[in-house]
């Protein structure tokens, strides 16, 4: 398609419209490379997709993926052997967590059927191995020191260095306050000197490192730190060249699978776009087109995408009908409604959603041209008409049956009898080769055109003469009149100057008197279809009433299971209650051992009833994220270093890429980081981690229950005490959150009764306040 139509329809502001709801550098790339399309399988391909993502938000009402920088620069210089600084690899790193989380995502997908967006879900590739790696980057810029044993070495080094130079300059601050003016360790050039007394600067032997512009202190380096200065400066040297191998092996890493980045990224960025296309839609009330199989066009409600409150209008351009002549004076928005056709179907072709009504239908065409507008050209000393002329001449010559020609006022601009014959010669043309036209002219002349011929039809803007304003609404099939006489007449000319001038004009007068009557037929038509169109509102929402009191029925049914599970909470409670009591008085007459006790209690739970809730989609899925899966982010609980997985070895033993470490941890060493997918998920995901506390009162174990059942947290809990008790656990932490409060009462409940525990309290604000609940065991 020729990119002039582009310029001159304004198609660059349209797309600047979906910017705001892109997230990605990719996508805003994309956006503004978007071209109309001439195939009408990629053109649906892309409504496709977008009816795709309007399902996923049916689902996941605030789904996203967050912000991208476009990395096409990082990969080409991975390309060309460069090695990657902090910041690029950073932007690398976020479209491999992205990936990752969008494939996850998917997998996860589960009432949305996506027929062309699974695809590209599907092709997005995950590399544990690789997330692994670049988490000795974090997401501020800093090379952890797990990134390599040598730069974990050095660091150390360095830490104790300056340690010593700290206490060394303490000691010579302390001895010697009286040379110094003033009583604090300064830093110059990079090095810890001391602020001395010009006057006693030979008091203190060391290096002059500065001295202040009043001449009255100057700095020195005490000779005691010297060495242990240079020896941090040669440190930090080494720093600098461990952190460079580290940049350069993490390059290295990433160098072979620059290509599949390369199509990760672009994956991200078009559904990105897509989801862009949906918003736009639903915040503009717009609609996914019908694309016809021939060149009919029916446009519901068309409104001007680049106008504020637009009026909207109905527009039918069936196959048969070839021309369509817009007549009437130069006011009333003749030329809005060609670029409305115009941006419309260039919308559409792009695929793009368009400002319509459900129902619209759209034509696919090879190339669309215009003439529209004075584009008179000085430089080449033509006039307005010969200007117009040129356009028209360019556009006979390179259009065919599958284009669209919009021509704006026809004819203009020389006189006025000799334009309209040239006019309906050039329209005549343009009918006989099957070309689809909307044309817009002043000329009376073409009225009788467009009645007489066939495949061409008049229409026209209405004109609120009691207003003397026009309306903008489209009349199709109304060929336009002018309103001359009775504007004249309501702005008080003479009425004998009118009637005079009526009967200078008298065969018009006729034609005229039956223009006005189609008029009145047109709108009392718009009047009826109006109507029509309350009553498919009317229609909608007793639909989402009957949908609401159905939804109100089904929530009432969850209640009811609730209920029932309630009592059934209450009757494993009591077989509880009952078990407890029957185990205190064998216990007191026994003098039962405790592992003994425990081993009882769960042979009695057995007996007990299970509150069973209904196994919905929800909760597979909530039991399916409790698992560690491959490409999960962790943090190593020994060292506190944050890992990804990479490989399941066997039974919950996993290898894990921490840094350039790879490890074999087994589950209960590490903990998985919760990803935040950004309201992806009705609920975050919630990973209950055991994990052991070194502390002076001896070992402690510690419990998350927040997210939980109740039913399920009831059972982790006694399951945790008697495996504390068996463990000789002097100490535990319970986090049950703050919430409802029905976990913590219920903990506290469980605690209160158990004559396992001596006592219980909640954590100091520090460690969680009323949100964790400590307990002492004997």
């Amino acid at each position: 398609m020729n990119n002039k139509i582009i310029e001159q329809l304004e198609f660059n502001k349209v797309r600047s419209l979906f910017e705001p709801y892109l997230q990605t550098q990719q996508g805003l790339v994309e956006l503004r490379d978007l071209e109309p399309m001439v195939n009408p399988d990629k053109i649906e391909q892309s409504f496709t997709e977008i009816s795709d993502m309007e399902a996923i938000f049916i689902e996941h009402h605030g789904f996203a993926m967050g912000s991208l920088r476009d990395v096409s620069e990082p990969l080409r210089r991975l390309e060309l052997d460069a090695d990657l600084n902090v910041a690029e690899l950073i932007e690398l790193k976020k479209v491999l967590q992205v990936s990752a989380e969008m494939s996850r995502f998917y997998s996860l997908l589960e009432n949305a059927e996506l027929k062309a967006l699974g695809r590209l879900f599907e092709t997005l590739e995950v590399f544990p191995s690789l997330s692994g790696s670049l988490q000795a980057i974090n997401d501020g810029g800093f090379i952890e020191n797990f990134a390599s044993p040598e730069l974990e070495k050095i660091r150390r080094q360095i830490a104790i260095s300056e340690g010593q130079v700290r206490e060394t300059l303490q000691g010579i601050l302390k001895k010697s306050a009286d040379y110094l003016s003033e009583n604090l360790i300064a830093s110059r050039n990079g090095r810890s000197v001391l602020p001395v007394r010009n006057s006693h600067r030979n008091k203190i032997a060391g290096v002059v490192h500065d001295i202040s512009s009043s001449g009255n202190t100057v700095y020195i380096e005490p000779r005691a730190v010297v060495q242990l200065n240079e020896e941090i400066t040669q440190l930090r040297a080494d720093e600098r060249h461990e952190m460079a191998r580290v940049l350069h092996e993490l390059s290295n890493m990433l160098r072979p699978h620059a290509h599949i980045i390369r199509n990760n990224a672009w994956i991200l960025g078009h559904i990105d776009l897509v989801r862009a296309k949906y918003l736009f839609m639903r915040e503009k009330k717009a609609v996914v087109p019908t694309l016809s199989a021939d060149k009919s066009i029916q446009l519901f409600n068309v409104r001007h995408p680049l106008l504020i409150n637009p009026v909207p209008n109905d527009l039918y351009f069936p196959n048969e009908l070839i021309g369509i002549v817009i007549t009437g004076p130069n006011t009333g928005g003749k030329t809005i409604m060609l670029k409305t056709l115009g941006l419309t179907q260039l919308m559409a072709q792009s695929g793009l959603p368009v400002l319509a009504d459900v129902g619209s239908k759209v034509a696919v065409f090879k190339d669309i041209f215009a003439d529209i507008g004075d584009e008179q050209s000085i430089e080449q000393s033509l006039s307005t008409f010969s200007s117009h002329m040129t356009q028209v001449v360019a556009t006979l010559q390179a259009a065919d049956e599958d284009s669209l020609i919009l021509f704006d006022e026809l004819g203009a601009g020389t006189d006025p009898q000799e334009g309209a014959s040239l006019a309906m010669a050039i329209l005549d043309y343009l009918r006989l080769n099957g070309i689809k036209t909307m044309a817009t002219t002043h000329y009376p002349e073409l009225k009788a055109y467009g009645i007489e011929t066939a495949h061409v039809e008049n229409a026209s803007m209405e004109f609120d003469v009691a207003t003397l304003s026009p309306t903008y609404r489209f009349m199709q099939g109304v060929p336009g009149r002018s309103n001359a006489f009775e504007i004249a007449r309501r702005l008080g000319l003479s009425a004998t100057i009118v009637e005079k001038a009526e009967q200078m004009t008298d065969r018009d007068s006729d034609v005229n008197r039956i223009i006005e009557q189609l008029e009145a037929q047109t709108v009392e038509s718009r009047k009826r279809l109006d109507h029509i169109r309350d009553v498919e509102q009317e229609n909608l929402k007793f639909n989402r009433a009957v949908k609401k009191l159905y939804n109100e029925f089904a929530h009432t049914k969850d209640k009811e299971v609730e209920k029932a599970a309630a009592e059934a909470r209450e009757v494993v409670e009591l077989a509880i209650a009952e078990s407890d009591k029957i185990l205190k008085d064998l216990h007191d007459r026994a003098a039962l051992k405790p592992h003994e006790v425990i081993e009882a209690k769960g042979q009695l739970k057995k007996l007990a009833p299970e509150a069973q809730l209904s196994h919905n989609k929800v909760l597979k899925k909530a039991k399916k994220l409790k698992n560690p899966e491959v490409g999960d982010d962790i943090i190593v609980t020994a060292y506190g270093q944050r890992g990804t997985l990479v490989k399941k070895i066997k039974d919950k033993t996993w290898e894990a890429q921490v840094g350039i470490i790879k490890m074999t941890l087994i589950e209960d060493e590490f903990s998985l980081v919760k990803v935040q997918e950004e309201a992806q998920k009705p609920k975050k995901r919630q990973i209950n981690v055991v994990k052991k506390v070194a502390t002076g009162s001896g070992p402690r174990a510690r419990l998350d229950l927040r997210g939980k059942r109740y039913e399920e947290a009831m059972q982790e809990l006694d399951a945790f005490i008697d495996q504390a008790l068996l463990n000789n656990m002097g100490q535990v932490d319970i986090i049950h959150g703050i919430g409802t409060g029905v976990i913590r009462e219920a903990v506290t409940k469980y605690l209160r009764r158990n004559k396992h525990v001596k006592y219980f309290e909640y954590a100091p604000q520090t460690a969680g306040g009323s949100g964790c609940t400590i307990a002492t065991l004997g």
